[in-house]
């Protein structure tokens, strides 16, 4: 915990999904929900039955070892001693700052995020004892000794190109300093700038399985990063740190290149047509990825309560109140998705 933990309060954190909220508010919505709330895909990887074993014993190291090996080829990691594998990239985040910054003192260290983004990782330098400062500028981060960008953005889908990434982390590195960059939507980029091959002592990368493969209840997290601190990451997570059932699911995933390449074609032409959609009924694209949508409406506070109405939850921001986030839909849900945009 961090050295200003007793006087911190934790408040929860808003995030898509949360359907228990859109009952709340909006309990007379028809059912079932349609939830476009997240990024994440709506047609899930078709992974085979799993042996009975998934379950009944613990997994073997062999079986970590070999999904080690798929994510590093999938996401070109130097190698699988590069790879670190947890249940989510979320636990990883407080593991790489304590790898880093484990001696020095909290309150003398400065996080600085691209913003907006995903507020966990404010949340989680704070509950560290960095003083955080979040930035629209990505010059700002040449200031931080821990920088942090999600890349693509979300919501935004802001890409920032490869070498001004690594031209941030070698400067960092430099003041002995860490670039984390959260490649969580890396798997749908258009340009697929990633620089999980290019980790070093000042940078490391987070990548998500569940999003792009619809699995995100698996919960499966990579870090990519150098040998030694990913081998100081295994160990603080323990001998089974992913599940017997998710370890199956992924590497048949992962090992899947027919799949990955016919989805990322099939996602691009759907969020293709949820863009027609939005703009016949007076939405602004202004980004995103193709798993989600970032528009921008005049009226986006009376359309979320309108589409809310209808039963379709969609992200709403309290800071950038003429905009919203939307998912794409599953393909059942299409008709009703346009049938309440048509009545706005």
């Amino acid at each position: 915990m961090g050295p200003n933990s007793e006087n911190q309060t934790v408040s929860p954190i808003d995030h898509g999904g949360n359907l228990a909220e859109a009952e709340r508010l909006f309990p007379q919505a028809p059912k079932p929900w349609i939830d476009l709330s997240t990024g994440i895909n709506p047609h899930c990887y078709p992974y085979s039955t799993l042996p009975a074993t998934a379950f009944s014993r613990l997994p073997e190291c062999d079986d970590l070892d070999r999904l080690k090996l798929l994510a590093a080829e999938t996401y070109a990691a130097p190698s699988p001693r590069h790879v670190a594998a947890a249940a989510g990239t979320q636990i990883l985040m407080p593991l790489l700052i304590q790898a880093v910054f484990g001696s020095r003192p909290g309150h003398d260290l400065k996080a600085v995020i691209l913003s907006p983004t995903y507020a966990e990782h404010a949340h989680m330098a704070r509950l560290a004892g960095f003083q955080v400062h979040e930035t629209t500028d990505l010059a700002d981060l040449e200031t931080a000794d821990l920088a942090i960008i999600v890349n693509p953005n979300n919501p935004t889908g802001r890409l920032i190109n490869r070498e001004e990434i690594l031209t941030l982390a070698r400067h960092l590195a430099e003041r002995q300093g860490l670039l984390v960059v959260d490649e969580a939507f890396m798997d749908v980029a258009v340009s697929g700038p990633s620089v999980a091959d290019a980790v070093h002592e000042g940078l490391a990368v987070f990548r998500s399985f569940g999003k792009f493969y619809g699995l995100a209840g698996v919960r499966l997290g990579f870090a990519v990063a150098i040998p030694a601190m990913a081998d100081y990451l295994a160990q603080r997570l323990g001998p089974w740190p992913v599940p017997g059932a998710t370890l199956a699911i992924a590497r048949e995933a992962l090992a899947d290149r027919a799949w990955q390449a016919a989805m990322r074609h099939q996602l691009a032409d759907e969020a293709a047509r949820l863009d027609d959609l939005l703009r016949e009924v007076g939405f602004e694209i202004e980004g995103g990825t193709s798993l989600f949508r970032f528009v921008r409406h005049e009226r986006a506070s009376e359309v979320f309560d309108r589409l809310a109405r209808a039963g379709i939850w969609v992200r709403r921001f309290p800071h950038l109140p003429h905009h919203l986030r939307i998912g794409l839909p599953a393909a059942t849900d299409w008709n009703r998705l346009q049938g309440a945009l048509l009545k706005l």
